[in-house]
């Protein structure tokens, strides 16, 4: 382990929204930015366009459409299960780590779904079978698999229940989103995209992943990164083994609590110079629903979000707001109704910023929106 460092939170968010860019603003393509995230959520289509859009100093609308369609970033369930965009040559590592726990495996899964781990294993290879060299929209992904296994169980679990039942299949590398068909879904195999490297085992993929994250959201605990990556079911031994693995790659930072007992977490040693001269920042920016410098800490992260707060961001059904962001902490939410400029809901009266810095981050939005419609 490298050394240590001493900082607090202010300094750490102006890091972040850095690393994140968020304060300046950046010019990175699409594929860079998703890199960059160590993945972006994208189960929300529009929320995903400006999750990239509004880390441009000009957005591009379609960066990326575009970006899926020629093969430079894939759409995949990952992280916690949930969709994300990842670039080809990356997203293995991702996947390698989600699935090390193999949760398909475990009783709880099998009773949920009704599908035991030798009929995954069936399902997992008729995939990998009818995709072999076709993409294909959802129903005709079940008929396929349906007519290859005899109409078994299996295609009425994929009727009922496919997306929590192709997860795994989706973890393993044999599955993800193919180019848009109109408003269709397609699936496709991931050996079909340029880049793509298969899926290493854990111990290679982990010096991939946790230091993309630690880079982005630190600095982090080992707990942390396991609530980004599997919502912290991974196994304990696993998780503290791939972060002892890269030794002195890694360095301690203890962060001040304001208050509160202070928090020890992890960085990579070659950033502490780095976090250590950033000076914290007033940057105002509202950043869209699902954000990743939101879900990277996650929720329930209160340096970012005061936890009397926390319900009006995480919502019912699992919707995460539209988020505005002052210093690097979450004061308060926004929305839009119809095309004019979006609407800010303070958490503090009290606390809002300068008006003008507000006026600025709300009309910046605003075009975003409107370039984006």
């Amino acid at each position: 382990m490298a050394g240590q460092l001493k900082t607090t939170w202010p300094q750490v968010l102006a890091w972040r929204l850095r690393r994140q860019l968020l304060d300046p603003l950046g010019e990175a393509e699409a594929p860079a930015i998703v890199r960059r995230l160590a993945g972006v959520q994208a189960q929300v289509s529009s929320a995903t366009a400006l999750a990239v859009g509004v880390r441009q100093q000009t957005p591009v609308p379609d960066a990326v459409d575009r970006a899926l369609q020629d093969g430079s970033l894939m759409r995949t369930w990952a992280m916690r299960g949930t969709l994300h965009l990842l670039t080809p040559d990356e997203a293995g590592a991702y996947l390698s780590l989600v699935a090390a726990a193999r949760p398909w495996e475990r009783a709880s899964w099998v009773r949920t779904f009704g599908v035991s781990p030798t009929e995954m294993a069936t399902l997992t290879e008729a995939v990998a079978a009818v995709l072999d060299d076709r993409v294909l929209t959802r129903e005709e992904l079940v008929a396929a698999v349906g007519d290859r296994l005899g109409h078994s169980d299996l295609e009425e679990q994929l009727r009922s229940g496919w997306g929590a039942v192709l997860k795994p299949v989706a973890w393993q590398g044999v599955l993800c989103h193919g180019p848009a068909d109109g408003n269709r879904v397609t699936f496709t195999r991931p050996d079909r995209l340029p880049g793509w490297r298969g899926v290493p085992e854990p111990e290679a993929a982990a010096p991939v992943v946790v230091p993309a994250y630690l880079r982005a959201y630190g600095p982090a605990t080992v707990e942390r990164f396991d609530a980004w990556l599997t919502r912290g079911t991974s196994k304990k031994a696993a998780l503290r083994g791939w972060f002892e693995a890269l030794g002195d790659r890694l360095a301690t930072v203890e962060v001040d609590g304001g208050g509160e007992d202070p928090v020890t977490a992890y960085l990579l040693a070659e950033d502490l110079d780095e976090l250590a001269g950033t000076e914290p920042s007033s940057a105002v920016r509202l950043l869209p629903g699902f954000d990743q410098y939101v879900m990277g800490p996650g929720t329930a992260a209160a340096e970012i979000i005061p936890a009397e707060h926390r319900a009006q961001v995480s919502r019912t059904a699992g919707w995460i707001s539209p988020v505005v962001v002052a210093g690097g902490r979450v004061v308060g939410t926004w929305d839009v109704v119809g095309t004019a400029p979006p609407e800010v809901h303070w958490f503090d009266e009290a606390a809002i910023p300068p008006s003008a810095d507000v006026a600025a981050a709300v009309e910046r939005m605003h075009a975003v929106l409107t370039a984006f419609a």
